[in-house]
């Protein structure tokens, strides 16, 4: 298996400007190349690959000399990224757009990465930088890559290849398998009844950013844009730490999680909760449960964004259309007093399983009318 471990890492004087140089150097070559490329077809339906843009370096670089004190294997990896953005673009993630020059930024390095003593050893750094080490690493090294932050920090993930293969999947069953509706009020609501309250890190904070924007945006000085940069970036921290230690939680107690897709981008265009939307950081979060699950075995199942797992009620299946946003208690025609993210988190686990045992496209789960004949009525009434 591929683990990444993150560093912290103390470069010297000359070990900075050498990283800001790798930095714009990387980003000068992505540019150019995603230039040269649009160009080339643009004006004659040519499509250059990458090993043609790579061989364009040795000449490039004696047009620009300065190019010749960066790793030359970090300027062919920003070639290779360019063209993994297009390979997206061609599967429906936007068009690869230029890199704009800021304080912050990272370059890879493929090849010879070496830890030794508290040192990292890496091309065209001619003494070791310091890295603190705060846990080992097991496996064999892959390669590196170097980012600086807005905050005037320095890490450095290792990518390693541990040897280990990736562990069996866990078999899907009713009774190894929770539901989950992630939320606003509350951060997360399993089938179980178990709910995650939702730490709101943004909100929290967002009076005393609110101050020392007002500060920064009056005097525009140096210091308080660090001060800035380091207050958003703890709210980032607590929300990550937060991500980890919760993922983490739900994999360790759970052999299988059912999901509902959401369309995240799509729910940031309501400007009422885009805010908080963005602190909940879902997408993140799925993410975070996705590779974590690859490392124990675990089953991510989805269903479809449109199935109907808030306005269907889990125990007799009827469908109330009639449901808002704002109701957070209902009842059922039959008369079933429903908690909303409760029942949608059961009716998650259902559509999941019903869709594992008869093989269903998520793109009919919006047309699953009741829970009848997914388990047996009993485990309906039961479930989670």
């Amino acid at each position: 298996m591929f683990k990444s471990y993150k560093y912290r890492i103390y470069p010297d004087e000359s070990q900075k400007k050498l990283i800001v140089k790798h930095i714009d150097s990387v980003r000068f070559v992505y540019n150019l190349a995603l230039e040269t490329k649009n160009s080339a077809y643009i004006g004659s339906k040519v499509i250059l690959s990458p090993f043609d843009l790579i061989k364009q370096l040795p000449e490039l670089k004696q047009e620009c000399t300065w190019l010749k004190e960066v790793n030359s294997q970090s300027l062919q990896q920003s070639i290779q990224n360019m063209d993994i953005a297009f390979k997206k673009f061609f599967k429906g993630a936007g068009f690869p757009k230029f890199k704009k020059k800021s304080n912050i930024g990272s370059f890879s390095v493929p090849q010879s990465v070496l830890i030794e003593d508290n040192l990292l050893f890496i091309p065209k750094f001619k003494k070791g930088i310091k890295i603190i080490q705060h846990r080992s690493i097991n496996g064999i090294i892959r390669n590196a890559t170097i980012s600086k932050t807005s905050t005037g920090k320095y890490f450095a993930s290792i990518l390693v290849d541990d040897g280990i293969p990736f562990p069996k999947k866990h078999k899907i069953k009713e009774s190894n398998t929770i539901g989950i509706d992630l939320g606003i009020k509350d951060f997360a609501t399993t089938s179980k009844g178990e709910v995650i309250n939702n730490p709101k890190h943004l909100r929290k904070s967002l009076s005393k950013l609110k101050y020392i924007q007002s500060k920064y945006s009056k005097y525009k000085g140096k210091r308080t844009q660090q001060r800035l940069a380091l207050a958003h970036e703890k709210v980032a921290n607590k929300r990550k730490d937060f991500l980890h230690k919760t993922s983490r939680m739900i994999i360790n107690s759970h052999d299988n999680i059912a999901l509902e897709k959401l369309n995240v981008e799509g729910m940031l265009k309501n400007h009422k909760l885009a805010q908080s939307i963005s602190d909940a950081s879902w997408g993140t979060f799925i993410w975070m449960l996705e590779y974590k699950s690859e490392w124990n075995g675990n089953n991510v199942l989805k269903i479809g964004q449109f199935a109907p797992s808030s306005k269907t009620c889990n125990i007799c299946g009827t469908i109330n259309n009639e449901l808002t946003l704002k109701d957070r208690m209902w009842t059922c025609k039959n008369g079933h007093i429903l908690d909303r993210d409760i029942n949608a988190a059961k009716n998650i686990k259902a559509f999941a399983l019903k869709k594992m045992l008869s093989g269903t496209d998520s793109k009919n789960q919006n047309e699953l009318p009741t829970l009848v004949g997914v388990l047996t009525s009993e485990s309906i009434c039961h479930l989670g």
